[in-house]
């Protein structure tokens, strides 16, 4: 997922906010690494599209400890850069990026390539109670991880089907009905490459439940119905983007009637005007919810001391005052990872948006239909490979 980061007035009163109401209390530090004798500048990459929910909580972070950060600085990019990027930084003994913030594609093909730090169980005693502390979707979601990243944030997800009412009367709650609908309406549904897509990946992660393959959690030997039903489907799609926000636009503009959506991909481009407020969503019939989450990774080769700030900074993000940050304006819907954080903790501005632009049904289809973990890291590379290489090596742009 792309979006853009808050405006910084905004984020600038949410740090002074925070900043009086969390007092700066004292911070307690991994006792093996040494803190920074004076302020270090701390290099943070986001490949999820997760600054808008966390970047003022991090800037008031660094109001709060002048001595240990002199500023932050915040660098987007594609996900599927990340781990190549971070390779030849390594190969070439660099340490260019102290942070990086992912989804689970660019945390998987990070695992998958050695490239993250390792960081429990040595760092236990800085993230006491952990795993008590996140919701229980939450915390199996921060397992894929492996020890080697920290969930922050996280989203029930999908798949849902999004369309504009007023050109499709009878949506598709089945994939049979979806593919029917597709190949009478050509080039009218359209969904981004899942390697660089949120709505992407959880719909090709949804399909094996919904079409009830042999084990949705083997893309190479029990896929079957899956890929063949992807490469049914490809003949009525004009192309692939290479991100969702490409896809939001092209439905908001009326060129595309549907595509497949996740909670946060409803409500954001609703609420800040990219795709009409009135465009509706609906579950797949018995469809299984395949959970997201973002994570904080370090790079390997990080000085400690500068590692010891950013351990520091992730035991501030997941405290439910900057937790409750994270319901934004919808993006990652509902975005806190930890417990005891009600929407009434949130910015009143984040309220008014979910209020608005929120939709009655998700609670009652959160709790209807089970929730799945994403592919585990190697599954999920190996899977975003064969999508590339057998669906959308010919349209994706």
């Amino acid at each position: 997922m792309q979006s853009s980061s808050l405006p910084s007035p905004r984020r600038a009163l949410l740090a002074t906010l925070l900043g009086l109401a969390l007092g700066g209390g004292a911070l307690v530090h991994a006792a093996d690494l040494p803190l920074p004798k004076s302020p270090v500048v701390i290099n943070i990459v986001d490949a999820a599209g997760n600054l808008a929910l966390t970047q003022g909580a991090m800037e008031a972070y660094q109001a709060q400890n002048p001595k240990l950060v002199s500023k932050f600085t915040f660098t987007k990019a594609p996900a599927p850069e990340i781990p190549a990027k971070v390779k030849a930084m390594q190969a070439a003994g660099r340490s260019d990026i102290d942070m990086i913030i992912v989804g689970t594609d660019a945390l998987a093909a990070g695992l998958e390539m050695d490239l993250w730090v390792k960081l429990f169980p040595d760092f236990d005693s800085k993230f006491p109670n952990l795993k008590e502390n996140y919701l229980p979707n939450a915390e199996k979601m921060n397992r894929l991880a492996r020890d080697h990243g920290l969930a922050i944030v996280f989203m029930p997800s999908g798949p849902l089907v999004e369309y504009n009412p007023d050109k499709v009367k009878a949506p598709p709650t089945t994939p049979q009905e979806l593919l029917s609908w597709c190949k009478a309406n050509p080039n009218k549904l359209i969904y981004a490459r899942p390697a660089n897509s949120g709505p992407g990946r959880t719909f090709l992660m949804g399909l094996p439940y919904l079409l009830g393959d042999k084990d949705p959690m083997d893309p190479a030997k029990g896929w079957d119905k899956t890929w063949a039903f992807l490469k049914e489907l490809d003949a009525c799609i004009e192309y692939y983007p290479t991100g969702t926000a490409a896809v939001m636009k092209e439905l908001g503009e009326g060129s595309r009637d549907m595509t497949l959506t996740v909670t946060g991909w409803d409500i954001n481009p609703r609420a800040i005007g990219i795709v009409p407020k009135n465009y509706k969503v609906l579950p797949f019939k018995g469809m299984t919810w395949v959970n997201d989450a973002h994570y904080i990774v370090i790079p390997k080769g990080v000085p400690p001391e500068k590692e010891a700030v950013v351990l520091d900074l992730v035991a501030f993000l997941l405290k439910p005052q900057q937790q409750a940050m994270t319901y934004d304006t919808g993006y990652f819907y509902p975005g806190p990872a930890v417990k005891n954080v009600p929407l009434s903790l949130a910015p009143k501005e984040s309220q008014g948006v979910i209020r608005e632009f929120g939709r009655p049904e998700y609670e009652g289809w959160l709790a209807q239909f089970p929730h799945a973990q994403p592919l585990e890291a190697k599954a999920m590379v190996d899977a975003f490979r064969r999508w590339d290489q057998e669906i959308g090596a010919r349209k994706t742009k």
